[in-house]
This record gives structure tokens, C-alpha cells and sequence, in this order.
């Protein structure tokens, strides 16, 4: 596994972080994230679902906290797991709570990075009316199997009182080139739905969840900026901070259905907790500017 020891306050705070997902999008930036604050970390080498494994890797690296960002969410997309239910479910659920149980075993909170896919626009929860889930709701999206595990696995983890689970949506960063980035994606797609949703601005949320494992919080989150923004805004974003040259079309629901195999989620969550403790949160459309398009600014801004 190899321990990656920076220099840093890592000592003096007594911090030692271990992080399943080192291959994936969110493993790798909070890997870098610690390297920057100098705090001490480590990837895991085992499987999820390999007890034994997950037993070597704590026992070798001793750590202070554990961050799942591994897991299966398909390639290209979440259509791969219809097609793959066994592998989602061992990566997804018994992977997880094999993660929950060994680190609760030894008085560790465990930081699972998780989904806010679980939830769709209904009756009490309309679209534009900015009523949001709860923490508390329960999910009501069954529309991909992706999302049925990942409620799933949630449901269970309520057992674990060293849990902390961050329902993740729609995540953004700064790095535009990256595939995983949901501006990439709706940037390179022929036709675009056009609907608002809440959305997790990485570069924002991801320190914040690192000073979530300093204080111990554990519950569910819904780990994503104030309020919502549709996929018109974010490209018109785009077009008046990156290209002014770029073009977009949109489609139905019902039209992408026909191109999809499984439904997606829309919806928004309530991020009051979230705010509450982290009173400097910035609403959705603020932090896309700061921490996304204002840095990578290629075109004058008119007022």
C-alpha cells in the first residue's frame, strides 16, 4: 500500500487519513488535498468487499479517520450497471458496509462519499418551488439500479453510527477537461434536458469534507451548494467565461429517454444542515463562478 507522509501540521494535529478510490475522480483530488494541508495519508490497496484486506490496510497505515470514494457508478455511464447488477452490488453495497462494519469494529468514522441520485421531483417536492429533501426523506427514485443500490446501502449505513454519508450530486470542478466533470459532459453531448438541480462544486465541498472527519460528524448530508442550477445556466456560463463561439441544443425528457437505457434523477436537496455548520457555503450559482468559471476565465466579461 506504501504510506504517503507529507510535511505539514499532520503530526502536531495527530491526523493520518486512509482513502479507497486512489483510481478514481474524487480519490485522487483528496489525495491532493491532503498533500497541500500536509496532512498524513494513505491509499487502500485492498477490495471493498475483501474483509481481510480492508483489516491489512488499517492495521498497516493506523489511521485517524477512513474516506470511501471508491465504488461503481459505469462506463461511460450508469447504464453500464443494468447490465452489471452483480458487480454494482459488490462494489456498491457489500463493499461499503464491509468498509462501515471493519471501521466501526475499531472505533473509526468513516467518511463515505455517496449519492444524492436517490431522490425525483414529486408532489411535495415540486420542480422550481425550492422545497428540497431532507436528510431524513426517503428516497424515491428507483428509476436505474445504480440508484437502488446506492439507497440501499444508505438505509443500512443508518445502523453505523460512525458513518458519515455525503449524498454527492452532479459533481463539478475546475478541472474542465476532465470527463467526470459534469460541465464536460453536458458540454460534449449533442442534446442537453434542461433542468434545474442541486449540484456538489468539488473544489468548494471537498475541504469542507475533510474538516467534516476533524470534527467528527457522522450522519447523513446532503453534501451540495444552496439551491439549484439548470443545464441552460451552467452553458450559458460556459459560453460567456470559455467559448462564445459555443452552441447547445436541448430535448425532452421523453426524447431522452429514447437514448438512455435508464431514467435519471432530477431533484434538489435542502443543504440547510450543511450550511448551518459551514456558514461560508456559497449558493450553487456563486460557487460555479469562484471556483470554476473565474479561474478558468478565457473571454472578456460584459457587464
Amino acid at each position: 500500500m506504501g504510506l504517503a507522509t507529507v510535511n505539514g501540521d499532520s503530526q502536531a494535529s495527530g491526523l493520518r487519513f486512509l482513502i479507497y478510490g486512489r483510481t478514481g475522480w474524487i480519490g485522487g483530488l483528496l489525495g491532493r488535498l491532503c498533500a497541500d494541508r500536509g496532512i498524513t495519508f494513505a491509499y487502500g490497496a485492498g477490495r471493498l468487499e475483501n474483509r481481510a484486506q480492508l483489516e491489512a490496510d488499517i492495521a498497516d497505515a493506523a489511521p485517524t479517520h477512513v474516506f470511501n470514494a471508491a465504488g461503481v457508478t459505469g462506463r461511460p455511464n450508469v447504464d453500464w450497471c443494468e447490465t452489471h447488477r452483480a458487480e454494482t452490488i459488490r462494489a456498491n453495497v457489500v463493499g461499503t458496509l464491509t468498509l462501515a462494519d471493519v471501521c466501526r469494529e475499531r472505533g473509526l468514522i468513516l467518511i463515505n462519499y455517496a449519492t444524492g441520485c436517490i431522490f425525483e421531483y414529486d408532489e411535495k417536492h415540486p420542480l422550481g418551488s425550492g422545497v428540497g429533501f431532507l436528510e431524513e426523506d426517503t428516497p424515491n427514485f428507483v428509476g436505474s439500479f445504480y440508484s437502488k443500490t446506492k439507497a440501499m446501502v444508505e438505509e443500512l449505513l443508518k445502523n453505523y453510527e460512525n458513518v458519515c454519508t455525503l449524498r454527492v450530486r452532479m459533481p463539478i470542478s475546475s478541472d474542465l477537461t476532465n470527463p467526470r466533470n459534469f460541465i464536460t459532459k453536458i458540454t460534449r453531448y449533442d442534446k442537453v434536458v434542461d433542468i434545474p438541480n442541486s449540484m456538489t462544486i468539488l473544489d468548494e465541498l471537498l475541504p469542507i469534507s475533510i474538516e467534516m472527519a476533524k470534527r467528527n460528524l457522522t450522519g447523513i448530508w446532503n453534501f451540495t451548494n444552496p439551491g439549484v442550477v439548470s443545464h441552460n445556466e451552467i452553458l450559458e456560463m460556459y459560453r460567456d467565461y470559455i467559448d462564445p463561439e459555443f452552441t447547445w441544443r436541448n430535448f425532452t425528457l421523453a426524447e431522452q429517454a429514447k437514448v438512455i437505457v435508464a431514467p435519471r434523477s432530477n431533484n434538489e436537496l435542502d443543504a440547510t444542515k450543511l450550511k448551518n455548520e459551514f456558514p461560508e457555503l456559497l449558493p450553487i450559482k456563486e460557487s460555479l463562478i469562484k471556483y470554476v468559471f473565474q479561474p478558468n476565465k478565457k473571454t472578456p466579461i460584459t457587464p
